[in-house]
């Protein structure tokens, strides 16, 4: 099988956190952007400018252009410190040979229940992982680390940047009748701690105007707020599969 590995960057030009734990990974880089990146020792693909705007964009972008050249292709943000999983009472990290061949096993299982999207557990703390399902078949699954399937039709939403992974989930369930989603392995990323990439829109503003444009997509018994969250408005929505699974 060939599975083709990418991470779309934008104003981001140090050495990539994800680059240095996984080599195999190609960074997408606008044109305008591209020297600075390879000065600092980088492995870039070089993309249009206009192709950039937001990361649902790219992420499109590079669905158009290359999906159909591979059996698969990953596409992970550029500060993952590493993608990890849980075993007998411990957490390890994929080195970059185990990675690959997980991510193969991953595929031959996912194209096994017919879905076209594989995904990860969002949350690395082991009260989140229920050992009786390390999978799960309709749950939300993260843009910081997936699995898109050649064949996918379903595109990220560009009016919703900030949520658009909660809307591509919710496209493949309706199309798909599923999604997969490995329970027991997660990521590490930094998302909004550092400078570029969507640290550069959120805010709280931004973020309640997209809540409520996911929301009137998909309904108000879909995609809710987390009203037992200590903070006055999460940023993260509670996801109510509209389909039964695991």
């Amino acid at each position: 099988m060939n599975i083709g590995y990418f991470s779309p960057s934008y104003k981001r030009p140090q050495k990539s956190i994800t680059q240095i734990k996984y080599p195999f990974i190609k960074l997408i880089v606008k044109e305008s952007e591209a020297n600075d990146y390879i000065k600092n020792g980088n492995d870039i693909i070089i993309c249009p400018n206009e192709a950039q705007g937001n990361i649902a964009k790219i992420r499109n972008y590079i669905l158009d252009k290359y999906l159909n050249d591979f059996d698969a292709i990953v596409i992970i943000d550029d500060d993952c410190k590493g993608i990890g999983y849980w075993q007998k009472q411990k957490y390890k990290i994929f080195e970059s040979d185990e990675l690959q061949e997980f991510f193969e096993s991953m595929y031959i299982l996912t194209k096994e229940f017919n879905y076209k999207l594989f995904g990860f557990n969002c949350v690395i703390d082991k009260g989140a992982y229920s050992e009786h399902t390390p999978f799960s078949t309709n749950k939300f699954i993260g843009a910081p680390c997936g699995m898109i399937l050649k064949g996918n039709e379903c595109r990220y939403d560009e009016n919703i940047p900030l949520k658009e992974d909660y809307d591509f989930t919710l496209q493949n369930l309706k199309k798909y009748k599923g999604a997969l989603r490995a329970n027991f392995a997660s990521y590490d990323v930094k998302q909004a701690e550092q400078k570029g990439g969507c640290a550069n829109m959120r805010n709280l503003q931004e973020e309640e105007k997209q809540f409520d444009l996911l929301q009137k997509k998909w309904g108000t018994k879909i995609i809710q707020k987390d009203n037992k969250s200590k903070r006055k408005f999460d940023f993260n929505p509670i996801l109510k599969s509209p389909i039964k699974g695991v």
